[in-house]
Parts: C-alpha cells; structure tokens; sequence
C-alpha cells in the first residue's frame, strides 16, 4: 500500500486554522510555540531543497505535542476566564490540532526522506564489527610507478643524511 502525497502547504494550513481558533481560549505561549513551528514550516515551504527546514518543522511539531499537552493540563480547567462555550470550542480546536500532529509529522518525516534525508534512529550503543572486507591497510602501498614516490624525490643514497 503507497502511502498518499499530501502537500506540505495542506498541513501548514489547517494546522494555521486549528492553532488560530485554538487560541482564543488559551494562553499567548500556546500561540508562540504553535506559530513558531508553523513559522518553520513556512520556511520548509518557501525551499523546496533544504533539509534543514523540513528536519526542523518536523522537530518543531514534535516539540509542540509535548507543550500542548502541558498547556491542557495546565489551563483546561479555566473556563471561568471567558465564555464557557467559547472556551470549548477553542480548546476543542486545539486538541483537535493536537489530534493531527502525530499523522502531520508522518507526513513530513516522508517528505524529508523524499528530499533526501536519512535519519536513521539507533536507540542502541554502537556496535563494534570485525568486519575487514572493506579495510584498506596503509601498511602495504602500491609501489608502481608514481604512486610510489608521489612528489617526485630521489632516493637518498645514503639514509639518514639529507641534502637540502
């Protein structure tokens, strides 16, 4: 089964949307980090090429499912601030982005390996091979022709002393 394109512009709009109804009801730093990291997925639009902006957005709405989580429990139990209705329907919106991040982020972690990326993930301590099948000691040189004596010098006659 292939997994479906979706366009990187589709996720940084929707989740533009959620994040900006989801901010009536919630505090300014729910509205930085969420736009901050929407900020970077611009960046990620704007150059199609580079790595750097696709690994970033895609750290950045890793980050942002942490914070949102903390932001709900935090400030959910806050609707006496304003409206009741208005407060549930800006924290529905939230969590509904909260909801998504995770598919969002399989979405762009395949667009980063389209781009090129590999990052590979080793929870492990690195392991040490006795594999020597691609080993080239620098013990035995090839000694033909000029790669035996690469800047062209004569041979000493007698080794030890040097002539400058």
């Amino acid at each position: 089964m292939e997994i479906p394109a979706i366009n990187l512009k589709a996720i940084v709009i929707v989740h533009w949307l959620l994040t900006m109804w989801g901010c009536i009801g919630l505090p300014n730093s729910y509205a930085w980090g969420d736009f901050g990291a929407l900020a970077l997925g611009v960046w990620a639009i704007a150059q199609r090429d580079s790595l750097d902006a696709v690994i970033m957005f895609l750290v950045a709405m890793v980050v942002t499912i942490l914070t949102d989580i903390i932001h709900f429990g935090i400030f959910y139990p806050s609707a006496d601030l304003i409206g009741r209705d208005l407060f549930r329907f800006s924290a529905g919106m939230a969590i509904l982005s909260l909801l998504l991040k995770p598919v969002s982020c399989f979405f762009v972690y395949q667009m980063y390996r389209e781009r090129g990326g590999d990052y590979n993930v080793t929870l492990g301590f690195p392991s040490l091979s006795r594999n020597r099948d691609t080993y080239q000691s620098i013990d035995h040189q090839d000694e033909s022709g000029s790669l035996a004596q690469p800047f062209n010098q004569a041979q000493d006659p007698k080794p030890g002393a040097r002539t400058y």
